[in-house]
């Protein structure tokens, strides 16, 4: 019989795109789809639809699956994460050998990794938490990938998932052992947070700019800006969005504004809590998604407030900045975040290489991406950056301008906001925090520092 050299269980759009992509790269793979109800014959169909490859083997008995994959065998799964997760995992139990490895696809929460690795870990099976960006194109033509777990067991999958990842400038694969446990899984966690941040960022400059502009001449403004240094895949499919009609209607007057989420934005920001790492511009997109969601209420609120019309023209070019200036904040603190849970969880993080596999195949692909490798390679962060200080330091003004236009438009600018005041905070000698200090100590005895003895002393005051 047979050995194939890779295995993969769930056929959904993803787990396709996968599939053929391995194929095409000239590796054998056996896919597998549970058969409950209405799923059948979803393994049959997708045989059937590529009967040109003749290196690609379906199955939907899991012992016939497993036992068609050469050992060590090398299973991955692309599936819904959670639960089904765990369940697919005691299915396949049963039927593995030692040094077998699961590989998880899915955009699955960094701690059940951990928590699933140190299972497995137990019954000699290797377990890589791998996150994968790109979409369906990007799993069809070349992802980003982010693997994390032991890195013998990457070692061992690495021919496959480099060869089918996309390639940076210089031909290299976007792929790269992150680090152990679930370090592929929070990378790709942050990776997703820092999409929502951008991706609001571009909602936000769309509710400024059709207040007096179309579509049209919205899509050749943010052209023109994807010509120069905001270069990015968000920017460009916006562009693309923008242009897009159904006969006379453009598409994008005809969608509800209601966004929705699955889950990777608000676990960046719990997560942000938790280590106590400001990730402010994540959690603003966040929650302007849940309020998008309160569509009725808004309807109702809205009818009882007068409409505001600015006079003013909005400045094109403070407003490019002022982007600038924000998509920057959002890098900053994304980086941030995985720094400090690669030194908590010591998973020792390159984040110079993560930019670099973030330089094509993924969502948040840039060319300020790009420029991160150098920046991240020769600084801990986007602030230490002499050139990058110095142009947030020039462009604060063009960022006032706007939200002083927005709040005269009356348009939200969560996003935008949230990056200035982040900023101010971090670059003011003497904050507030002090009034907060003394309020803690005053109910509750907390103590507090003081600035006129060694900070290593603690004082209480009988107020």
């Amino acid at each position: 019989m047979h050995k194939t050299d890779f295995g993969l269980i769930g056929l959904g759009v993803m787990g396709k795109s996968i599939s053929l992509n391995i194929a095409d790269n000239n590796f054998s793979i056996s896919v597998y789809n549970r058969t409950e109800a209405n799923e059948e014959h979803v393994v049959s169909e997708f045989i059937n639809e590529n009967l040109d490859y003749k290196n690609l083997y379906g199955y939907t008995d899991i012992f016939e699956f497993v036992n068609s994959i050469q050992r060590p065998r090398k299973i991955l799964l692309m599936i819904k994460a959670g639960n089904a997760i765990d369940v697919v995992i005691e299915q396949l139990l049963p039927f593995l050998d030692k040094n077998d490895i699961i590989i998880d696809g899915g955009n699955s929460l960094y701690t059940d990794t951990i928590r699933r690795s140190r299972c497995l870990t137990f019954k000699n099976i290797y377990f890589v938490g791998c996150g994968i960006s790109g979409g369906e194109e990007g799993a069809r033509k070349g992802p980003s990938i982010m693997p994390g777990g032991n890195n013998k067991a990457y070692k061992l999958i690495a021919p496959i998932l480099e060869k089918i990842a996309a390639k940076d400038k210089n031909n290299i694969p976007c792929c790269a052992h992150i680090g152990t446990g679930g370090a592929g899984h929070f990378v790709k966690m942050v990776h997703n947070g820092i999409e929502y941040a951008e991706m609001q960022l571009l909602s936000e400059i769309y509710a400024l700019l059709r207040t007096g502009h179309n579509n049209e001449e919205i899509a050749s403004i943010l052209s023109d800006w994807n010509s120069r240094n905001e270069t990015s895949y968000l920017l460009e499919i916006t562009i693309n969005i923008l242009r897009k009609k159904e006969k006379n209607d453009y598409i994008i007057d005809l969608i509800l504004d209601k966004a929705l989420s699955k889950g990777t934005g608000s676990w960046s920001s719990k997560v942000a809590l938790d280590l106590g790492t400001p990730s402010t511009m994540i959690s603003s997109a966040v929650f302007a998604r849940y309020i998008s969601t309160f569509k009725e209420k808004r309807v109702q609120y809205s009818k009882s407030i007068k409409k505001k019309n600015n006079s003013k023209r909005i400045k094109y070019k403070s407003l490019e900045r002022a982007y600038g200036f924000a998509r920057i904040i959002n890098h900053h603190q994304g980086f941030e975040l995985i720094q400090k849970a690669s030194k908590d969880y010591n998973w020792n993080i390159n984040l110079s290489e993560v930019a670099r596999i973030w330089t094509n195949g993924c969502i948040v692909r840039s060319k300020l991406i790009e420029q991160s490798i150098e920046i991240l390679n020769k600084n801990s962060n986007y602030f230490e950056d002499q050139n990058i200080f110095k142009s947030l330091i020039s462009s604060e003004k063009d960022l006032v301008t706007i939200l002083q236009y927005g709040l005269a438009s009356r348009v939200s600018l969560d996003a935008f906001s949230t990056a200035y005041n982040y900023w101010v905070s971090m670059t003011t000698e003497k904050s507030s925090a002090n009034i907060i200090q003394a309020q803690r100590d005053y109910f509750g005895a907390h103590t507090y520092q003081r600035n006129d003895t060694d900070n290593s002393i603690f004082f209480h005051t009988n107020w």
